[in-house]
């Protein structure tokens, strides 16, 4: 009798394990299908550009129905940069799984040892296909994917949302500036394409008479793959979009939904930044004048919501050609974006810094069919490299070994509430910051630096932040002063040099970085 109650505990525990997993497993079963999986990747679109996620002013009807509709990761953070350019690493993180001091030239160059994204689909028996922007090297855009539509981000690049330079995917393609074309407009309105002239100067200078926005060509490009793909072969599609990056262009209609006297500015909202963080003329910060006025703060945040909404509706428009096709039905979409973006918020305009919305916040959705727990917020610490080995465990497929990150499905199944106690950001050689429990800690140096064109410099200052991330989201308190912080600061600071050493954040372990923050601390 004993060994047959045991039986029955081991079956029934069995039975449970079965279920524990909250994706829709047993709906793949019954399809027999592998799922298709759409990666939605935006651009400097900071965690409070989604009105479901931050609850500002911003409209993104599409977005949050993907939030309604799937699950929301609230704590989701790119770990930083050793570039201005930020997208860059972000980019190389998202498609390696690989940490910030692990990459290649900053995130520039993807060897052939990290599998990509793209590639660990490709040998899973996806088609793998790109939409978009690319930010690293052709030899890995060439390898990462079999089919692609209107590249962007090459050999030419015109500083305008609606004359931006595309390029043809090609595997045997160097994405030369000969082979770049235009998307215009013709007297008759009929779209067409012409290639580069020695005549298209920088912008911005174009609205939408004179072509068609970034946002809705790389929408249509993937609605058209979707409509047009083999449905009996699964595919792994990168849609990258180049929207809300400045210039913060959106056809007339949308720029006219935010009028600049009803914009509210958010709590961090600053004329000036109190002091030099290290990077205060680079370009980011040259789109406004010093002070940012409220005006000036409210026009910038006024140009950001309507490209954000624009672009939502393009978004819109793929997950509606998703459901016209019954492809939504198997489909996991994951949406994310590669960095924060201040916009007045410290007196900053860039995302150049580790503060939270500013630099490195952003949102990361899992939606569709297959995700039955519809409506979730998860709070569990999460990178940007954590993406990649988590939508494999959710298609089932193969983690590469080079992978860093760490995968969130045990979080989603329940099985634990963090995969992470503590996190890690840095950018350049002039800023760190800690953050664990509900206290985060910054620390700046003044610190040398070397520009390609103007030389040598120094740059920061020697500033200790400490923020109680919890009460206070917008960063607006800093508590490092008060004497009964001082025990937090210390402790917070022990740790972090800690986190420092096990992460390899010393410029001699650091692939094509000059500078270390640890030497001037």
């Amino acid at each position: 009798m004993k060994s047959n109650f045991i039986k029955k505990i081991v079956v029934l525990a069995i039975g449970i394990l079965t279920v524990v997993p909250n994706f829709a497993q047993s709906k793949r079963k019954k399809k027999g299908k592998k799922p298709n999986v759409l990666v939605i990747y935006t651009d400097d679109h900071r965690f409070t550009g989604v009105h479901a996620l931050g609850g500002m002013a911003v409209k993104t009807p599409n977005i949050d129905a993907l939030a309604h509709d799937g699950i929301s990761f609230t704590n989701a953070y790119l770990m930083g940069s050793f570039s201005g350019a930020t997208c860059m690493p972000s980019r190389a993180m998202l498609h390696t799984g690989r940490q910030l001091f692990n990459l290649k030239e900053q995130g520039r160059l993807i060897p052939t040892t990290d599998t990509t994204m793209g590639e660990a689909f490709q040998q899973a028996g996806y088609n793998s296909h790109i939409v978009g922007k690319w930010h690293q090297g052709n030899p890995s855009l060439n390898r990462s994917f079999d089919t692609g539509d209107n590249i962007m981000g090459r050999s030419a690049y015109l500083t305008d949302h609606f004359r931006m330079p595309y390029w043809d995917f090609n595997k045997n393609s160097n994405y030369t500036r000969d082979e770049a074309f235009l998307l215009i407009y013709d007297k008759d309105g009929n779209r067409k394409r012409r290639g580069l002239t020695k005549d298209d100067k920088r912008g911005p200078t174009a609205t939408e008479a004179f072509g068609p926005h970034t946002s809705e060509v790389f929408a249509e490009k993937a609605s058209k793959y979707i409509q047009e793909t083999d449905k009996k072969k699964p595919f792994f599609m990168y849609l990258a979009f180049h929207a809300p990056h400045d210039p913060r262009q959106a056809p007339k209609e949308y720029m006219e939904m935010y009028p600049v006297k009803d914009i509210n500015l958010p709590p961090s909202y600053m004329e000036q930044h109190p002091f030099d963080n290290g990077d205060m003329v680079l370009r980011d910060e040259a789109l406004a004048p010093w002070p940012r006025t409220e005006n000036v703060a409210k026009e910038h945040l006024a140009s950001y919501y309507a490209i954000i909404t624009h672009l939502d509706a393009q978004i819109g428009k793929v997950i509606k050609t998703l459901k016209e096709t019954g492809v939504y039905e198997n489909t996991i979409i994951v949406l994310a974006g590669d960095s924060g973006l201040a916009v007045g918020n410290h007196g900053l305009m860039g995302k150049q810094s580790v503060y939270n919305e500013d630099g490195i916040h952003v949102p990361f959705i899992i939606s569709g069919n297959l995700i039955e727990d519809k409506g979730r917020r998860i709070d569990a610490l999460t990178y940007i490299h954590d993406i990649f080995p988590t939508v494999c465990d959710l298609a089932k497929i193969e983690k590469p070994s080079s992978i860093d990150g760490k995968s969130l499905v045990p979080v989603i199944n329940n099985e634990t509430k963090q995969v992470r106690n503590s996190m890690y950001f840095a950018y350049k050689q002039f800023q760190r910051a800690y953050r664990k429990g509900d206290y985060k800690l910054i620390e700046y140096v003044r610190a040398d630096g070397k520009h390609r064109k103007t030389g040598e410099f120094v740059a920061g200052s020697r500033v200790t932040q400490l923020f109680n991330i919890v009460k206070d989201p917008w960063e607006t308190t800093d508590l490092s002063f008060f004497p009964e912080y001082k025990e937090k600061v210390d402790e917070m600071r022990k740790e972090m040099k800690a986190n420092a050493i096990e992460l390899g954040d010393d410029k001699d372990k650091i692939d094509a970085v000059d500078f270390d923050f640890w030497d001037y601390y």
